[in-house]
């Protein structure tokens, strides 16, 4: 039984995320960032003719900010079900603690896995092609399991510790906006920027994700590439370690 208690799990944590306020934020936001940005800012570049280019260069970004995406729908859900008494109530019935995770987990990485697929669609509709290659796929793609599970255990990890919403909600956006921008997504590492802002860049795992994936996306892989999926592997394990540690420590609800 504990197979379908885990498919039962999933498929409650993806309906609780699709009601139309969330699809705003895991799929239209990304969505508008593509559309909004790669022309926005790709008619700086217009008169170079590079407008093309940078939308070509946006989309595998905007894929790749789905894993961050996907992972606040785990810690968010773990906070709520704590909060509301909803955990509780799941593991008096036939689910178990483990259960319960790793349906919040595997729920993460499907999310990232469908924002990636509907920001690749997208793209199609605004370039006119994308890749085919079953390699760049399954890189990218496997790229955005990487990503989903470690911005998912991270996002679970501090769902675990904070016990205060707006406390929460505060770090999330935080942390949200930080990683986002400190990343690959909308623009390359210069060496013009300042040391502060590379050395966030360089530690950041969003950028690996971000990397890879437009490596994928442009058949334009490195060994650097594969270094840095190694390091968000390792990554990705540990904290997903601590989230499991956490998680199984924390209390089922905050009465």
């Amino acid at each position: 039984m504990a197979l379908p208690n885990l498919f039962r799990l999933i498929y409650r944590n993806i309906r609780v995320n699709t009601d139309p306020g969330s699809l705003v934020i895991l799929v239209g936001l990304p969505g508008m960032y593509l559309i909004f940005f790669g022309f926005g800012f790709g008619s700086l570049a217009s008169a170079d003719g590079q407008s093309h280019a940078y939308l070509a260069f946006l989309a595998p970004g905007i894929m790749s900010f789905q894993v961050l995406l996907a992972g606040t729908v785990g810690g968010s859900m773990l906070w709520a079900d704590r909060r509301y008494g909803m955990l509780s109530q799941l593991l008096s019935g036939p689910f178990t603690r483990f259960q319960y995770l790793l349906g919040i987990i595997l729920a993460s990485v499907l999310f990232g896995l469908g924002g990636a697929a509907v920001m690749l669609v997208v793209a199609l509709g605004l370039l006119g092609s994308i890749p085919t290659l079953p390699f760049s796929l399954a890189v990218m793609f496997g790229t955005i399991v990487l990503g989903s599970l470690f911005f998912g255990g991270l996002m679970l990890l501090l769902g675990a510790l904070v016990k205060s919403n707006t406390t929460y909600n505060s770090i999330q956006i935080l942390v949200l906006f930080v990683v986002n921008f400190a990343s690959t997504v909308f623009y390359p590492l210069s060496n013009s920027l300042p040391f502060v802002l590379r050395a966030m860049f360089w530690v950041n795992p969003l950028t690996y994700v971000a990397n890879a994936v437009r490596g994928g996306y442009t058949g334009s892989l490195t060994a650097m590439d594969g270094y840095e999926l190694l390091i968000l592997t390792v990554e990705a394990v540990v904290i997903l370690a601590l989230a499991t540690r956490a998680y199984l420590r924390s209390d089922i609800s905050f009465e």
